[in-house]
């Protein structure tokens, strides 16, 4: 991957600043496939999507990512370094529906996309959501030999059922979510905790960026430069006439 230039950042950033996760993680999308198009994007199955968001931060900021958090037990505060290049690990994409039998049951889905997960995301209800991923996702599903209409599953589906159709879209498309169990070096219990990456690199990114917009005015104030002309210069340049600054 070749990692979009800081002015597209900046723009990437800034756009972003009046947004929420989800259109953040478009935002970012788009800068991790600059030529892609917003329906493209919002057809990927999820795991597709954070695979290249982990390709974007390793790109943009390297391969290690610093994760703090406190255990769920003891509240000890935790910090570590991951790997990045062991996170986002695209799936085999498979090459038709997904088929789960269980008991009576039959069912055939797809893998939930971006947009399935946006439209979840909008409700409030995390039943509802669920319900409305298992409409928009399921391609059949047959009941002891009767077929039943994906809107009704809802209401008729066993848990176990659902649970299996989790466990194959997980098995499926893994890198659509990153869950790690931390053990707390105090008390020794597991902690779970999941790695949101849009929120991650947009964390990131904001801080990238602030710096950045700090150096461009120190650098035209010293200089006279435009805001095109210092982000044209390459980072360690920028970095070499601060210093020029700090010195004078």
């Amino acid at each position: 991957m070749t990692p979009t230039g800081p002015t597209e950042l900046l723009a990437t950033w800034e756009a972003g600043l009046a947004q929420h996760d989800s259109g953040r993680s478009l935002l970012l999308h788009r800068a991790a496939r600059p030529g892609a198009g917003t329906d493209e994007l919002l057809s990927m199955p999820v795991g597709e999507r954070e695979a290249d968001l982990f390709a974007l931060r390793r790109a943009l900021f390297g391969e290690r990512m610093q994760v703090r958090i406190e255990c769920a037990s003891c509240g000890e505060a935790m910090e570590f370094d991951l790997d990045a290049k062991a996170l986002g690990v695209r799936g085999r994409a498979p090459d038709g529906p997904l088929r789960v039998e269980e008991g009576e049951w039959v069912v055939e889905f797809r893998l939930p996309t971006v947009a399935d997960l946006a439209a979840a995301g909008g409700l409030p209800d995390p039943r509802e959501a669920r319900r409305l991923l298992l409409t928009r996702c399921t391609v059949s599903a047959v009941r002891d030999g009767k077929p039943v209409p994906p809107e009704q599953l809802a209401g008729q589906l066993p848990l176990p059922v659902q649970h299996r159709l989790a466990e194959a879209a997980a098995d499926a498309d893994p890198a659509a979510d990153v869950t790690l169990n931390v053990a707390c070096p105090e008390c020794g219990e597991a902690t779970p905790a999941e790695l949101d990456i849009t929120s991650y690199l947009w964390t990131e990114l904001d801080t990238w960026a602030r710096d950045l917009m700090l150096d461009v005015h120190l650098l035209a104030t010293a200089y006279g430069w435009s805001e095109p002309e210092i982000l044209a210069l390459s980072p360690l340049r920028r970095r070499y006439y601060l210093e020029l600054c700090t010195d004078a």
